[in-house]
């Protein structure tokens, strides 16, 4: 009996919830040779919203397939056909009226009047035979298109438009195939057929959010620390679509998630100033110090220039850069200077050529000939951008676009607190960085330290530990270790005792688990020596903070650039690109460069992004940076939660 009452109660669950469901759904059965298109015309939607609650069909559309089909937002317009089939007779009885008749037969006074024409002169009397108009009605819904030409606004990108018309970026772009990569002021585009009362405005109170794939509201509620209900009343309708990959989700202003992955832009949807840009470029080529007077001379100053070979690359970068701005439809005029790294030749460019009509300058590279720029330009507020400095005097037009030491260094420290799992910390670290060591050991006061070997006789370094010296630190269970060092055989040494140390549960002999996560507050050349093993360090899951992360090889830009100059990018190549393309990008989409901090939070190119501050009194600070790890012998960037 008990058995019967639960399946009972269970029936009559699920025909509540069936019944809820059809308010807000139609149920359509597939017959032969149907089509998407052709059932999302009849119910007055787009296919999107068919595939959205039921992505089998865009597989295959069977026969007797159920299909659930959303609530349409277009309003149908309805035509009354009334179509005459007979009569019916009828004599008057008394206190019979004409409204009376109309009303008992559900036809029109006049419709009675047309058919009897003798009641236009004389009343209607007990006993006058009428004859009743037998009318068939049929409905004509009046063919609605469901897609609507659309006018691109000021600085509106694919984003703003998806979100307006409640679809998403994907689908705007499966609606119209010769958009382009941007959309430009005044271009027509199509868009769903709303009512004006169903589209929605951006509200620059909020942020926004884009749905990432397999996300569902407790995900959401993990990263976003939002309700389900809470989003749901943020957003309406959602609560009947349910979330779908790259649905943009209006959520409250929080500055915290503005670093996060979902809410980096992409300026090139953005583009609204399509007037000429001018930029300049100082690099200390120092052309002077090469000879051409022959290919091998000029292969040897190359390579013997540090400087030189610096400036090549990140020009190349430049170059590309500016041959993809030209394909968004970009006007770019572009000065090239050779500062030759010195202060004096920063001085007599900046005499000798006019940069009131400049927007921004990106470089001098060193620290002294662009401190000489920076202060030159100051008076006049024109931008300068710093593509490698960090330590530098942040005027007030100054863009110090290398992310801090100290913003690294706090990256890391707060990635290894907020990880509630780590049950032991160890701090190891040669003699050159005690200091370093120590300041660690204040974040994590319960941590240990490990020192490399000293030379017993004259004290000095010997750059290594042995297993002992770990060991005895290690517990079971979840173990984080800071390496802090310069030095590629410290680098070498440790990481393969610590590869050696991990161990797995064991039952039968007893043995606990042991993990070793690598971390370090200071990456450096030692630990990308060819001597260390990428091996060890992947085991280890080696963690650290970078202003760079390693780009995909199917990346757009790496592949032309091997096209045109016959070799991968190294990272200044990079840079010079991803520095490129952000300074004009922020150009054409803001009113200057200074108005782009806040108009463009997060942005983010090939191997670099950048979120850029103000400081109270002075120029802008990058204030975002990769966290990073190896993993299956490759560089994965760190998704935090």
């Amino acid at each position: 009996m008990t058995k019967f009452f639960t399946i009972f109660c269970f029936l009559c669950l699920f025909s509540f919830n069936l019944v809820s469901a059809q308010d807000k759904h139609s149920i359509h059965r597939v017959k032969e040779g149907e089509t998407v298109e052709g059932i999302a015309k009849r119910y007055f939607v787009t296919p999107f919203d068919i595939y959205r609650l039921n992505p089998e069909a865009k597989k295959e559309l069977k026969p007797n397939t159920i299909l659930i089909i959303p609530k349409s937002e277009v309003e149908k317009k309805v035509t009354i056909v009334k179509e005459l089939e007979g009569f019916k007779t009828h004599k008057t009885k008394r206190k019979e009226t004409l409204y009376s008749l109309a009303k008992k037969y559900n036809v029109e006074e006049n419709d009675i009047k047309k058919h009897n024409t003798f009641l236009y002169a004389n009343p209607l009397r007990k006993g006058d035979k009428l004859q009743i108009p037998v009318f068939k009605t049929t409905e004509v819904v009046e063919e609605v298109e469901l897609y609507k030409p659309y006018i691109v606004q000021p600085k509106e990108g694919k984003w703003r438009v998806a979100y307006k018309f409640g679809i998403t970026v994907a689908e705007l772009e499966a609606m119209n195939p010769e958009m382009g990569e941007v959309l430009q002021e005044g271009q027509e585009i199509k868009v769903p057929n709303l009512e004006k009362e169903h589209e929605k405005e951006i509200d620059e109170q909020f942020s926004y959010y884009k749905v990432l794939p397999k996300e569902g509201f407790y995900r959401l509620k993990v990263k976003l620390g939002l309700e389900k209900e809470e989003l749901e009343e943020l957003n309406p309708g959602l609560a009947e679509s349910g979330l779908k990959v790259g649905m943009i989700l209006k959520i409250p202003f929080n500055e915290a998630t503005l670093d996060g992955e979902e809410m980096k832009i992409n300026l090139s949807d953005s583009i609204s100033d399509y007037n000429t840009k001018h930029i300049a470029v100082m690099l200390p080529f120092r052309l002077n110090r090469v000879d051409f007077d022959s290919i091998s001379g000029t292969k040897k100053s190359i390579k013997k220039d540090p400087y030189l070979n610096v400036s090549l690359d990140f020009h190349s970068g430049v170059l590309m850069a500016v041959d993809s701005l030209q394909r968004l439809g970009i006007s770019l005029k572009v000065d090239v200077y050779d500062t030759k790294n010195q202060e004096s030749e920063v001085l007599q460019i900046l005499e000798n050529n006019d940069f009131e009509t400049v927007d921004a300058v990106i470089g001098p590279l060193m620290s002294k000939t662009f401190e000489k720029a920076s202060s030159e330009l100051r008076s006049l507020q024109v931008p300068i951008v710093s593509p490698i400095g960090s330590k530098l005097k942040l005027y007030d037009n100054v863009f110090q676009s290398r992310a801090s030491s100290e913003l690294l260094n706090s990256k890391l420290i707060n990635f290894v607190k907020a990880d509630t799992l780590v049950e032991n910390i160890i701090i190891i670290s040669d003699s050159k960085h005690v200091t370093v060591s120590n300041s660690i050991k204040q974040e994590f006061a319960a941590s240990k330290q490990v020192f490399s070997r000293k030379d017993k006789k004259t004290g000095e370094d010997q750059y290594f530990i042995v297993k002992t010296d770990i060991e005895d630190v290690l517990t079971p269970g979840n173990n984080v270790v800071f390496l802090e060092t310069k030095d590629t055989g410290f680098v070498s040494n440790v990481t393969s005792v610590l590869a050696s140390l991990i161990q797995k549960e064991d039952k039968e002999t007893e043995t606990e688990e042991r993990n070793i996560t690598l971390v370090t507050t200071n990456f450096n050349k030692a630990f990308e020596d060819n001597d260390i093993s990428n091996e060890h360090l992947s085991k280890l899951q080696f963690c650290y903070a970078t202003t760079s992360k390693s780009y995909e090889l199917d990346n757009a830009f790496v592949k032309r650039y091997k096209e045109k100059y016959h070799i991968t990018p190294n990272k200044r190549a990079v840079k010079g690109f991803d520095l490129t393309m952000d300074v004009v990008l922020r150009l054409v989409t803001s009113e200057d460069l200074f108005m782009s901090v806040n108009e463009a939070p997060v942005t983010e190119y090939v191997e670099n992004k950048f979120a850029y501050k103000k400081k109270l009194f002075g120029g802008y600070f990058n204030d975002t940076v990769y966290l990073v790890k190896h993993q299956d012998l490759q560089i994965v960037e760190v998704k935090q939660q």
